[in-house]
């Protein structure tokens, strides 16, 4: 039986169900966090054979000393040494490829995670490889975002070389943008300038085995997240396609299959954005080596009805999948952002659009009476979704076109 230490079993939202993927697959799944055992959704609590509470994930040493100790100690819940180690949240990767070293479980290595974190280094990598990037240039100091803009030429992107999402990331269009916009940047030590791609985004999310593709989605943002996080009457979309071997995407497909390989990833999870301009060229956005978030993975469970946090744990186990699932559905994701601060008041046309499309709602999460609206910006949840699938792509972008526009959520 393989034994499984999952880093974060409990949060961020889609972790327990990793773990519980694990666990139906006859790993024994041990966790380690820095929330209580108490804490932990009950799905988890199930799931694991043992768990040890750190005081602190973001202190290596401590955590590898924790556990040492732990595992060898009297009544150790594995019985024996890991066989792996895995993490899928972005913070956490960097711990995941250190406890693997100290501890000689296979999997990424230091070196293999490094670029996954760094965009910066990515992008060195992947440019190495012949695979076309945005031009681009590390900045620490005012100075070299001015040198980057200049040498580079406006419009540029400016972003965060580690992180995940699109926060922290601006459009700049001229020099008075520019300058407007690295104050707002201080608490960032470190940030990419580079090429302005302008063009259609999509998203190539696969699991691999050995650095094989067993499973991949592709999905695209409507529109793209950039213009989406500077917007709040946009109610962001995402689709997953059942089409895949449509010609558009075709560049993108082999592109992504190209970073896998020039990366070096083996047996992993991961969650790449690439471009596709309107001259048909494809240039590549980034790369993580965990999955999408906002709930994108459940999308890809509706689109072919089959379970992907247990086939990654199947993956990662027994070095395969079950047959890859058939492609039934495309599947929208439409964000809702309430109009006006404080409660959520009423909602206003989800009635009347259930009535001509509930059939095909596979998920609403909108926030309901009385609920306080998040903070859009901090999240792409934002106030709740509507998730509808249909087999065709034309009558699914209806639907969430119409989700978009005619439903809306009032607050104040």
């Amino acid at each position: 039986m393989t034994t499984v230490l999952m880093i974060s079993p409990g949060y961020p939202a889609e972790m327990p169900q990793f773990t519980r993927g694990l666990a139906e697959v006859g790993a024994t799944v041990l966790g380690v966090g820095d929330q209580p055992a108490a804490a932990l959704p009950p799905q988890v609590q199930r799931a694991l054979s043992g768990y040890l509470q750190v005081r602190s994930l973001w202190d290596s040493p401590a955590v590898l000393a924790d556990l040492r100790r732990w595992l060898a100690g009297a009544g150790s819940p594995a019985g024996r040494s890991l066989d792996r180690i895995e993490c899928l949240w972005e913070p956490g990767m960097l711990l995941a490829a250190e406890l693997r070293a100290g501890l000689g479980v296979a999997g990424l290595t230091v070196a293999q995670t490094l670029p996954l974190r760094d965009k910066e280094r990515m992008k060195q990598v992947l440019d190495a490889a012949g695979i076309r990037t945005p031009r681009h240039q590390a900045c620490r100091t005012i100075a070299q975002c001015w040198e980057a803009a200049e040498r580079i030429g406006f419009p540029v992107i400016i972003k965060p070389i580690a992180g995940a999402g699109s926060a922290d990331t601006y459009r700049l269009g001229s020099a008075e943008e520019l300058r407007e916009v690295l104050p707002r940047l201080a608490h960032v030590s470190e940030v990419s300038v580079e090429e302005f791609i302008d063009g259609e985004e999509y998203t190539f999310d696969t699991v691999t085995v050995g650095s094989k593709i067993q499973y991949f989605n592709v999905a695209w943002y409507r529109p793209r997240p950039l213009v989406a996080r500077s917007n709040e009457w946009i109610s962001p979309q995402v689709i997953a396609l059942r089409d895949v071997g449509r010609p558009e995407l075709a560049g993108g497909i082999r592109m992504g299959e190209e970073v896998i390989r020039a990366l070096g990833l083996d047996t992993a999870f991961t969650h790449m954005e690439w471009y596709r301009k309107g001259d048909g060229e494809v240039v590549f956005g980034e790369i993580g080596g965990r999955p999408p978030g906002a709930h994108q993975v459940d999308q890809m469970n509706f689109a072919c009805d089959f379970d992907v946090f247990r086939e990654w744990a199947r993956a990662v186990t027994q070095g395969r999948i079950e047959t890859p699932p058939a492609r039934l559905y495309n599947v929208a994701t439409v964000f809702k952002r309430a109009r006006g601060q404080g409660q959520i008041r009423r909602i206003v046309g989800l009635e009347a659009f259930m009535a001509r499309n509930g059939s095909h709602v596979v998920w609403d999460t909108l926030l309901r009476p009385g609920t306080p609206r998040r903070n859009w910006k901090a999240t792409l949840v934002s106030d709740g979704f509507l998730m509808l699938r249909h087999p065709d792509l034309e009558t699914t972008l209806r639907m969430a076109d119409e989700a978009g526009t005619d439903v809306e959520l009032l607050a104040g």
